[in-house]
């Protein structure tokens, strides 16, 4: 056999299918192994690069390769897919990697390994985001049910718990309904108490973290939405510029444009939908705050007189994955007249 230059690798839960090329690009290997045949095939190969889709479980997969003293390529699987020649199968999707691994434009764009203290920080975000999830549902299904015997609550968080108070004091409601409530009111209690042990762990995450404390000093960034940069951004320098940033969050225009015909749709959501979710959600309270108040940046206010607010979020939220980005990059600290000063002094120097 040929020396092996480049193997794709498709993964799953108990099948892993490689496609092998040597130094002229001929195939050499075609295989369909096992887990345990998976892991005695790279213990006995000698140091090679293989190609694996950015999925569930890739990141183990290439410390545990990278360990034997091979080199992971990890790729987004929207790089891989054009390079599926026709039916969708394992041997395709191996074949497809093996060959998108080669291209100059995929190899710029290879996907950074995560170490497990990385995804661990990450893992803090996901558990917090089930539990927001799981106690939404039951104060909405608390609320159904109270609506359904005559009571009701204004919205918010911090006026459930009065209707549950409520509802256990009242005698007239059946036996099984006190019950049920009450079974409610526990586990509402027991969510609410997990959050709380998550948002003070992720407090000192921040708070041992130098590069969060500088996001979260950004109009419209807080605590969540910094550690979420910081935890799912960690090498900014991949990125060549701010505008490449906010493309990869998705919060860029589509591009169909021809014959000179410039022709731009909306956000592509193409990216992180937790990042992308924060940066707008931040970027909508601000200019709530704007529009309150009448005070805030002048291209703010500028805009919202021409443009809905729901656009002039989005807006805003891609100069704000622009700021965090140039921070990130930089290790500077955020100067919010920095923008200011230096408009100045264009000006100024536009005159002289």
């Amino acid at each position: 056999m040929n020396e092996i230059i480049r193997i794709g690798m498709d993964t799953s839960k108990h099948f892993f299918q490689l496609h092998g090329v040597d130094a002229a690009e001929e195939v050499v290997l075609r295989r369909k192994l096992t887990r345990k045949e998976m892991e005695k095939f790279f213990q006995k190969l000698s140091p090679t690069e293989v190609g694996v889709e950015a999925c569930g479980a890739s990141h183990y997969w290439a410390r545990w390769l990278q360990s034997l003293g091979h080199t992971v390529r990890l790729m987004p699987p929207q790089l891989v897919k054009p390079f599926v020649m026709r039916n969708k199968n394992d041997a395709a999707d191996a074949e497809a990697l093996c060959e998108a691994m080669s291209r100059p434009k995929v190899r710029s764009r290879f996907v950074p390994v995560k170490t497990a203290e990385q995804q661990a920080d990450l893992m803090l975000m996901s558990v917090r985001e089930r539990l927001v999830h799981d106690r939404t549902r039951l104060s909405n299904a608390i609320r159904g049910h109270a609506a359904e015997l005559g009571y009701a609550a204004a919205k918010g968080v911090a006026h459930l718990v009065p209707l549950l108070e409520r509802l256990q004091a009242d005698d007239r409601l059946p036996e099984r309904a006190l019950k049920l409530f009450a079974m409610m009111a526990e586990d509402y209690q027991r969510l609410t108490q997990r959050l709380s042990e998550i948002d003070t762990e992720l407090k000192a995450w921040h708070q041992s973290n130098e590069c969060s404390q500088r996001l979260d000093r950004i109009g419209g960034v807080g605590i969540i939405c910094a550690a979420l940069l910081v935890m799912k951004v960690p090498d900014p320098a991949a990125f060549e510029s701010g505008r490449d940033f906010a493309a990869y969050l998705g919060l860029t225009p589509k591009d169909h444009s021809t014959g000179g015909k410039l022709r731009l749709g909306r956000i592509t959501r193409a990216g992180d939908e937790a990042l992308r979710c924060n940066l707008v959600v931040g970027a909508t309270a601000v200019i709530q705050h704007v529009r309150r108040t009448g005070k805030g940046s002048p291209w703010l206010i500028e805009l919202l007189k021409r443009k809905p607010p729901k656009l002039v979020a989005v807006a805003l939220a891609n100069k704000t994955a622009r700021i965090a980005w140039k921070l990130m990059k930089t290790g500077e600290a955020y100067n919010p007249t920095h923008a200011k000063a230096a408009k100045v002094q264009a000006q100024r120097d536009a005159i002289a």
